[in-house]
């Protein structure tokens, strides 16, 4: 699609002529069905709110297609009005602009929901497996015209991915002020949120995804990496290389994850990070955040006996669930030097744990189709993994377990063994 092109769609905004219909594309990292949260009553209210922003001579062939998917995948996404343009982040002269400003955001959107960066992209979801640039398309399309149009002396105003309106300002003024997911405390436990997301309410914007400023897994490299050489520091002993040899196991290679294997790389030590989704795995080790991939539990226990008595500095995806990790290195009594995690623990029924047994495509369909079965299995994962941890962190020297899994640790104790 040539400049002139792009900019007139994103001009237009929502277009006035319906654009024909998307097919869904299985090659796309998809979002988890979400599962069947809301009433009757709530499911008219979630066909409404998405049916405002077009004309209602459109309403007749939207209705049933946007209820199709609220019942399908739980939400309404609004996959027709996807644009046909590629979305990256391009030149900020690209973009139509009257301020540069607005272009720049225009740019930082197009960045978050760029394919080889969002984790959902087709979802509009940038990482954490919720967190939301925007709930649908047409969302999209408004603020990306809104940008596209404003001036510097004026404001616009986002709510959980919906445009409220351009407002007189100034030019020292913001150009955007977003916010994302703002609910009292009586109404915020995970369903509250579910539902309101269903209903198209409110979103989950995570801290980069709905203010736009995601950076990818860089943005946590060199936390990640001073988090790795010092807990590898305080389980050395006497004069010994804190890190040569040095065996770091942890879990998680979707969004902001992949700077684990990175930072494992930096630090000098052997690193295993597994991940159940495939298509996460292949995205990093595409892209050079990981050295190499091993689908087999047997193959990966010699791979990194050979890594840890060669002292090399090596970072190996496991394909699978890191329950497997733990329990096959204790098994081979091979020591685990560090432990972590870096899962969704935000989110940990609905994507953020894959219960150990069940293949990734067999635990998103227990996600959508029995939440209370999902549930049970992704707390007795949870269950296994720190069991694992405490009786391996035990030993003698004993384990550096990171911030992450100590909070997984401590989620688990106040709330999985009373539902197990």
């Amino acid at each position: 699609m040539d400049i002139k092109t792009f900019q007139k769609a994103i001009l237009q905004g929502i277009p006035a002529e319906l654009p024909a219909k998307k097919a869904y594309d299985p090659n796309i990292n998809h979002a988890p069905i979400r599962k069947k949260i809301l009433t009757t009553a709530e499911r008219k209210l979630a066909l409404k709110n998405a049916l405002r922003y077009f004309p209602q001579h459109q309403h007749a062939t939207l209705a049933p297609e946007f209820l199709e998917e609220l019942d399908t995948y739980g939400r309404i996404y609004m996959y027709r009005f996807r644009p046909d343009y590629a979305i990256h982040a391009r030149h900020i002269d690209d973009f139509p602009h009257k301020s540069k400003q607005a272009a720049a955001i225009m740019l930082m959107i197009m960045n978050n929901l760029d394919y080889a960066v969002a984790q959902h992209p087709h979802e509009l979801i940038t990482y954490g497996g919720n967190g939301a640039v925007f709930q649908n398309w047409a969302q999209y399309l408004l603020t990306m015209q809104y940008l596209a149009t404003m001036t510097d002396e004026q404001t616009l105003a986002m709510y959980s991915g919906h445009p409220m309106g351009l407002y007189p300002s100034h030019k020292d003024a913001p150009r955007v002020v977003v916010t994302n997911g703002m609910v009292i405390p009586n109404y915020s436990k995970p369903d509250d949120w579910e539902r309101m997301n269903a209903m198209g309410v409110s979103q989950y914007g995570q801290m980069t995804a709905g203010s736009y400023m995601y950076i990818g897994p860089q943005g946590i490299v060199h936390g990640t990496t001073i988090t790795v050489m010092n807990a590898a520091r305080k389980v050395v002993k006497g004069n010994e290389d804190p890190f040569a040899g040095k065996l770091f196991v942890t879990a998680g290679l979707g969004g902001m994850s992949g700077a684990q294997p990175k930072a494992g790389n930096i630090a000098g030590v052997v690193s295993v990070t597994a991940e159940v989704n495939p298509k996460a795995t292949h995205t990093r080790h595409s892209q050079g955040w990981v050295d190499e991939v091993i689908e087999d539990i047997d193959a990966l226990v010699e791979r990194v006996r050979a890594a840890k008595a060669a002292k090399e500095v090596v970072s190996i995806a496991y394909q699978g669930n890191v329950v497997e990790v733990w329990e096959a290195f204790d098994k081979a009594d091979i020591y685990i030097d560090l432990g972590s995690d870096q899962t969704s623990l935000h989110n940990p029924w609905s994507g953020g744990y894959y219960p150990v047994g069940l293949s990734y495509e067999e635990s998103n369909e227990m996600i959508a189709n029995e939440p209370p079965t999902s549930l049970r299995n992704s707390k007795s994962k949870c269950k296994h993994l720190c069991a694992d941890m405490q009786r391996l962190s035990t030993s003698t020297p004993p384990k550096v377990l990171t911030s992450s899994t100590m909070a997984m640790l401590s989620f688990w104790k106040q709330d999985a063994p009373a539902q197990m």
